[in-house]
């Protein structure tokens, strides 16, 4: 008795009811291309600001799903200094956000090249530069060996284990992801968007790292999606819609790995999700269009370097409460300096002080005149 699909006599075979994928598909390519035709619209300078926003936001939320969490002040500036897009100061980052974003821009700019085993494995030594994952020393750059017994994904719960899934065993790996590339990089007629839902399962199913293939797996989705759409610039963040619907996606992704060849439930899950991710897309466009209106509004404001790098912080969603002393800390300057910066943006009506005052005064944007025109 199997227990697995790669166990399987027929593996990998994946069956699909087209007549019951056909109505969700047509579903997710009319939303996708109502979305790449709206943002087109806006002109250059804001699609660059809509695909930094989708790709900090999707390397973000991709990490998220496995437990981690990432700076996004670091995320952001990397994503920028790579793709050439001023953000004023940039903040420092760390070998582990440079990998990831490494791994993520290559996956979604170079999506029209062929995926290799080479490209994965520079992917994967991208991810983990210290050759760990955790306390765990891990096989970097490679397959992976099984040296510790077999690749299971396992729960931890009130002492209790439980094992939802058993990749292939480490001595199958290679050959497997012969097949998996093979097909990868062919052109069969599969439509690029099923074919991201196909392959996101089918990798995690091979599960070829010790550590990193949900992450991987999603990449390869964006870059699949990125080959549908013919371009580099992204518009919304499939991570981020995963992320919110997590539970649901693990629990399809173990009912699929221990059921039949027949993936469409999967499948019907995967493209519900990339037409929520699609119709959710529209609050990055909103953003983006709010801030360049701000601009607009506040096109003969004299503002200092440090008064443009808070409020832009601000207009792109400042997690909690803007004070002063946040504002010396992030800016690097003195509290008397940061003081002066405040109030010289509340003079020109463009901060407003929160009803509580004292030690507790904090700051936000004032409202501003949205219909101001957008130069596009």
């Amino acid at each position: 008795m199997t227990s697995y699909i790669h166990e399987r006599e027929d593996w990998p075979g994946f069956r699909l009811d087209q007549e019951t994928l056909a109505g969700k598909l047509a579903t997710a390519r009319h939303l996708q291309g109502r979305l790449i035709g709206r943002m087109e619209r806006l002109g250059f300078p804001l699609r660059a600001e809509a695909t930094l926003r989708s790709l900090t936001e999707e390397i973000l939320k991709s990490h998220e799903i496995e437990g981690e969490h990432l700076n996004k002040e670091q995320v952001r500036s990397s994503v920028a200094r790579r793709l050439g897009i001023d953000i004023g100061a940039l903040a420092a980052t760390d070998r582990n956000v440079e990998g990831v974003v490494e791994m993520m821009l290559d996956a979604t700019q170079n999506y029209d090249e062929p995926l290799t085993k080479t490209r994965l494995f520079r992917w994967h030594a991208a991810l983990f530069p210290t050759g760990y994952s955790g306390i765990n020393k891990i096989s970097v750059g490679a397959w992976r060996k099984d040296l510790g017994g077999p690749m299971q994904v396992v729960s931890r719960s009130y002492g209790r284990e439980r094992v939802h899934y058993e990749a292939p065993a480490a001595p199958r790996v290679n050959e497997e992801m012969v097949v998996f590339l093979r097909w990868f990089n062919a052109s069969d007629g599969t439509d690029l968007v099923m074919k991201a839902g196909i392959a996101h399962l089918w990798f995690v199913t091979i599960h070829p790292f010790d550590d990193g293939n949900g992450r991987i797996a999603r990449a390869l989705t964006d870059l699949l999606l990125a080959r549908s759409e013919k371009t580099s610039q992204r518009f919304y963040s499939m991570s981020a819609q995963i992320q919110a619907e997590r539970n649901e996606y693990y629990r399809l992704l173990e009912a699929t790995q221990k059921g039949s060849l027949n993936i469409t439930p999967w499948m019907s899950w995967f493209l519900d999700c990339l037409g929520r991710a699609f119709q959710n897309a529209a609050s990055v466009s909103g953003a983006v269009l709010a801030k360049a209106q701000f601009w607009e509004c506040h096109r003969e404001a004299e503002l200092n370097a440090r008064q443009r790098l808070m409020v832009n912080k601000l207009l792109d969603g400042f997690d909690g409460k803007l004070t002063s002393g946040k504002w010396a800390k992030i800016a690097r300057t003195s509290t008397d300096t940061a003081l002066r910066d405040i109030d010289g943006l509340v003079a020109l009506g463009i901060l407003k002080r929160d009803a509580a005052g004292g030690r507790s005064t904090s700051y936000s944007l004032a409202d501003f005149d949205s219909s101001a025109p957008t130069a596009p």
